[in-house]
């Protein structure tokens, strides 16, 4: 992504897509879609963009007539494995507006094309190539108080590598064990962006302490590719692109602008997302006021009437929704109905069960006072027999005698006589 501190960088950068995710990315590029939700697709403008290479059918259509004409081969590959790549080239929008803006811009990916096709191997291996005209930059547009667009190359391909296969240790002829067999344009993403080693100067490998060649990694293999042949093209202005931020030698306008085109890529990413769905909604979208609005037109002598095909589809539509709503709306009912009723039921239960423990507390306190009263009637029949046999025995002076002491204790302790 363009730094906006100035310069202008060349960018390229390579997109794994899986079968799941070719659709999306064939619906965006050729614009197939009826609206987006991105605000700064300006869908007028559409027709501005420029097809280098125009798909004959959809890619992965494509796909698989170059796997019926042999043209590629997934023999061996994964199930989850990538089967498309696609190339975005990029220079920062000021670029292309200080230039002269649409002209400028069909040239030079014209010529960026060129170099697609030497990086992918051949131009039969491309589906697509095309130059979107059509997305607005809102931060400098807004900037620059007018109307400012971003052009950038979309270029979908096929990842191939050649594969040799060789005969096997069971061939009959000996001679020809081990030996190439057939050789297949394979479809293979990781093989086709492996790190390759860094050269010097003079073209030799450059080599860490441990005597391995340092790698380099895709990215800065496609990057080279790219800035090296617009070199050659003749376009000496730019600069190769670099990864990383100089976010610190902004000026506050420039600094506004790169965060804003920042947020819309990121942004653009989940919108594409979730745009299919929220296509898929909008055209099983039925209103009441269409619905209101069919003409009926009655059929003479006959109690039925006539609507247009499209609104009988409408009515259908309508119909099924509202019978799954009027299912679903039921089933919550029902679902109400036994929630309240088992509320009721839980409410009852609470209060008995409250009732009876208030009783309980009432009988237990009533069991304690006659506890405690017959206890304190056995202590007073023990003590009165007690005192019986004591007053018998003629022995009371001596249950007073630790009394007496304890009060001479006492007022010996205060100062007085006993």
């Amino acid at each position: 992504m363009a730094r906006n501190d100035g310069v202008d960088r060349t960018s390229a950068r390579n997109v794994n897509l899986s079968e799941t995710k070719i659709g999306n990315a064939q619906r965006h590029n050729e614009r197939e879609k009826e609206s987006y939700t991105n605000p700064d697709i300006v869908q007028e403008r559409s027709e501005l963009n420029v097809h280098f290479k125009t798909p004959i059918a959809g890619y992965a259509d494509m796909f698989s007539q170059m796997e019926a004409n042999k043209t590629i081969s997934t023999r061996g590959l994964k199930d989850d494995a990538a089967h498309y790549g696609e190339l975005i080239f990029d220079v920062n929008t000021a670029y292309f507006h200080n230039h002269g803006g649409y002209d400028f811009a069909k040239q030079f990916y014209a010529d960026a094309y060129k170099s697609a096709i030497e990086i992918v191997g051949g131009e039969q291996y491309i589906l697509s190539a095309v130059m979107h005209a059509d997305e607005r930059n809102r931060a400098m547009s807004e900037a620059l108080g007018q109307d400012v667009y971003h052009y950038h190359l979309h270029v979908v391909y096929v990842p191939v590598v050649e594969k040799q296969i060789l005969w096997s240790k069971r061939c009959k002829d000996e001679s020809l064990r081990g030996t190439v067999k057939e050789t297949i344009v394979q479809v293979s993403s990781s093989k086709k962006w492996l790190s390759k080693p860094a050269l010097d100067g003079q073209g030799k490998p450059i080599l860490q302490k441990n005597g391995k060649p340092v790698l380099r990694k895709s990215y800065s293999v496609l990057q080279d590719d790219f800035f090296n042949a617009m070199q050659k093209a003749g376009y000496h202005d730019v600069e190769r692109g670099e990864r990383g931020s100089a976010e610190e030698h902004l000026t506050v306008t420039q600094f506004k602008v790169g965060q804003e085109q920042a947020r819309l890529e990121a942004l653009d990413a989940k919108i594409e997302k979730k745009a299919q769905t929220l296509e898929k909604l909008q055209k099983q979208q039925v209103s009441i006021k269409a619905v209101e609005q069919i003409e009926v037109k009655p059929i003479p002598l006959s109690s039925k009437v006539a609507v247009e095909k499209e609104d009988y589809q409408m009515l259908v539509t309508a119909a099924k929704k509202y019978v799954t709503q009027e299912k679903k709306e039921s089933k919550l009912q029902s679902l109400l109905k036994a929630a309240e009723a088992k509320i009721v039921d839980l409410t009852a239960k609470l209060a008995a069960v409250t009732k009876e423990l208030s009783k309980y507390k009432s009988i237990r306190g009533k069991l304690k006072s006659v506890e405690l009263e017959q206890e304190n009637v056995t202590l007073r029949d023990t003590v009165g027999w007690y005192r019986s046999v004591i007053e018998k025995q003629g022995i009371g002076h001596l249950f007073n005698r630790p009394k007496q002491h304890q009060q001479d204790r006492d007022s010996r302790y205060n100062g007085q006589e006993p």
